[in-house]
């Protein structure tokens, strides 16, 4: 693990998924700015190989014989850090999980996914709000053409921690967010407008390709967008609106996503997650749950893991991803998928890279005086 030391809010997170199915184990880590600051992080958590920087990490395993090196690496920096890091490793050889958004350009984005199409590598983007079972239901009754014809997508991510200047207060969480050498461009549309945009993505199969964006920050003092609301444009002439703000005070975690077809509707809420709503022309509403039984695709099937009634969440939707990712690497190296298995099913570097032109592209939007934008 490359950052998440101390004080870490996310580090933390990615540790617990990672463990939860016995897929990783972590042996090695480069976990904060400065030398000592890791080496405590790493001794707190008793790692077995603990280094001061990632560039010595980078070496030291790559110095290894391959049975005592490590298989992968987790980057859980603040955004800036993700293109470098994540670079070095997968020229060298190393598959990666990394945070999103996955860089803070699209130049680098492009430059990432040469290279790990040059290596080969498993990559993966913790998006892990697709990781939830209905998610992926979500996704395959869009694909089964339930819906109909699709017509209209609405994004919502409401949080309101960032109401108050948090980032004067020395909160570390805020204080790199809100900078935009660490954070990259983008503030609320970044931290959280790219999670919805991944999550639409996902479910509905179709990439944004046009958007009109009005970004503001609108806690006084604060450089980067706290607060946004987006028109999309996707692709097949799909509608769309995004709106996203970590300025909504009482909110928590809000994310929401209702699709909207020729023949029906379906609405998920991750406050709810395992409860997915579709309501189709002259039908009652119907409800799936998490563990519905035979009714559910195999993917959903196969990201649940406890019995209908017993509530899954975060963590567990987080896990997802890193499983996946651990299921591929172990593919890649030569094991044969199980009968009736699905394929690994995570976010890659190319969903990862969609996600920074999107970003881009709302805030060259908002620059130009909220004018429609292509999605490069």
């Amino acid at each position: 693990m490359v950052g998440g030391g101390q004080g870490a809010f996310i580090g933390a997170v990615h540790r617990m998924a990672a463990r939860l199915d016995e897929s990783f184990e972590l042996v090695a880590g480069a976990l904060s700015s400065t030398p000592e600051r890791s080496r405590a992080s790493g001794a707190a958590l008793g790692l077995e190989r603990v280094y001061g920087t990632w560039e010595e990490m980078l070496a030291g395993e790559s110095a290894l014989p391959p049975e005592r090196r490590i298989h992968a690496v987790s980057i859980v920096t603040p955004n800036h850090m993700h293109h470098p890091v994540a670079l070095a490793f997968v020229r060298a050889g190393f598959a990666v999980v990394c945070d999103k958004p996955m860089t803070v350009t699209t130049l680098q984005a492009r430059e990432l996914e040469a290279a790990v199409a040059a290596s080969g590598v498993v990559f993966a983007v913790t998006y892990n709000y697709t990781g939830y079972p209905l998610v992926k239901e979500a996704r395959r009754l869009v694909a089964d053409g339930v819906l109909g014809d699709l017509r209209k997508v609405v994004l919502e991510y409401h949080q309101g921690w960032l109401a108050t200047r948090l980032e004067a207060d020395g909160n570390k969480q805020a204080a790199w967010r809100a900078d935009p050498a660490a954070a990259g461009l983008g503030g609320a549309v970044a931290d959280i407008g790219s999670h919805a945009e991944n999550l639409a993505a996902t479910v509905t199969g179709l990439r944004v390709t046009e958007l009109c964006g009005d970004l503001t920050p609108l806690v006084p003092g604060r450089q980067l967008d706290d607060d946004c609301n987006l028109l999309l444009r996707f692709e097949g002439g799909v509608k769309g609106v995004l709106v996203a703000s970590q300025v909504a005070v009482g909110a928590e975690n809000d994310l929401r996503i209702t699709v909207s077809g020729s023949r029906g509707t379906l609405r998920w809420r991750q406050e709810e997650p395992n409860r997915l709503e579709l309501a189709l022309l002259e039908a009652p509403l119907q409800v799936y749950t998490r563990a519905g039984g035979p009714y559910l695709g195999s993917a959903a099937v196969a990201a649940a893991r406890i019995p209908s009634g017993h509530p899954e969440g975060f963590i567990e939707a987080f896990a997802n991803v890193y499983r996946n990712a651990a299921r591929d690497i172990r593919l890649r190296a030569g094991e044969a998928l199980l009968e009736g298995e699905p394929a690994p099913d995570y976010p890659g570097v190319s969903a990862g890279a969609r996600g920074v032109a999107f970003v881009e592209a709302a805030v060259r939007s908002q620059a130009l005086g909220s004018v429609w934008t292509e999605v490069g």
